[in-house]
């Protein structure tokens, strides 16, 4: 599935590994891992279809973002967007749920 970031530190994170730091070394492997696996899905029925994602839409005022789970406290926030060539994920951040 084709992606983008909006968030330029997690674009440098997954091109340059810059920024590792800022984060649990379990995060950043699950990062690395969920990012084959978007790169690697055809639309984003797959990435629903893998239970282990918890790919799921946010609730509230956060209701046009999805978040995939990296571990059972850290998510990675997208948003699905459509253009002429069809739907993509823009990659918004990691956030810590707890």
């Amino acid at each position: 599935m084709d992606f983008q970031f909006k968030n330029r530190k997690l674009e440098a994170l997954y091109t340059h590994e810059r920024g590792a730091e800022a984060y649990p070394e379990a995060v950043i492997q699950a990062f690395f891992e969920v990012m084959v696996i978007i790169e690697s899905a055809p639309d984003e029925r797959s990435l629903y279809a893998i239970k282990g994602l918890h790919f799921e839409r946010l609730k509230g005022k956060r209701s046009s973002e999805q978040s995939i789970r990296l571990n059972n406290q850290w998510r990675l926030i997208v948003s699905l967007e459509k253009d002429q060539e069809g739907k993509f994920l823009v990659i918004l951040d990691i956030e810590d749920y707890h």
